[in-house]
């Protein structure tokens, strides 16, 4: 075994003997509503929101970007899981702000090896068989970070599987200060009517 899962088991091991009654939590979100974030480590939505388990639903991929199966999981969250408030939060210091379509098509054509990156950029190790497979995916890269927290709450908002009295909200979690600030112009377009 890795020295990774056994630190994973043994936590898990321990999170059992103190399970106690989270076997009762109840399926839909007690507090009724959902977060779509990115999968940064840094982020802990749990500490940022002030949530417990069995609060909210935590929707993560790569830059919290409003991706066809996160607007599926954010519509499952209200049909059949009663959620009735949105949040959309990106975060400064992004590692989706770092590259751009062509650059990760490149990056996988050139091998499936693991990259790395320095002040010049992205580079591949070119070892081993890559793929253009890559350069078909839109990968939802970020350019500014107020402008995508926009883009997506618009996105979902103008979803035809999203009801109209769904509020939406548009954040970005400061790395630095740990503070979520308001993108006004995402929280507008994401109001409900």
């Amino acid at each position: 075994m890795s020295k990774i899962l056994d630190e994973v088991l043994s936590a898990n091991a321990d999170y059992v003997a103190g399970f106690g009654s989270k076997c009762d939590l109840p399926m839909p979100p007690g507090r009724n509503f959902a977060i779509l974030t990115c999968m940064d480590a840094r982020l802990d939505p749990a500490k940022y929101a002030g949530l417990s388990e069995g609060d909210a639903h935590v929707i993560r991929n790569a830059g919290g970007r409003a991706s066809d199966d996160a607007i599926r999981s954010l519509v499952i969250s209200y049909k059949l899981l009663g959620t009735k408030e949105w949040f959309v939060i990106h975060h400064t210091d992004c590692g989706m702000e770092t590259f751009n379509n062509e650059i990760m098509g490149n990056l996988l054509a050139s091998s499936l090896k693991r990259s790395s990156v320095d002040a010049s950029g992205w580079h591949d190790s070119g070892d081993g068989e890559g793929t253009t497979d890559g350069k078909f995916i839109q990968w939802l890269t970020i350019n500014d970070q107020a402008q995508s927290v926009t883009e997506d709450v618009k996105r979902i908002r103008n979803s035809p599987m999203v009801p109209a009295e769904i509020p939406i909200y548009g954040y970005i979690y400061d790395c630095k200060s740990g503070k979520l600030v308001e993108v006004p112009a995402a929280t507008e377009a994401g109001k409900a009517s």
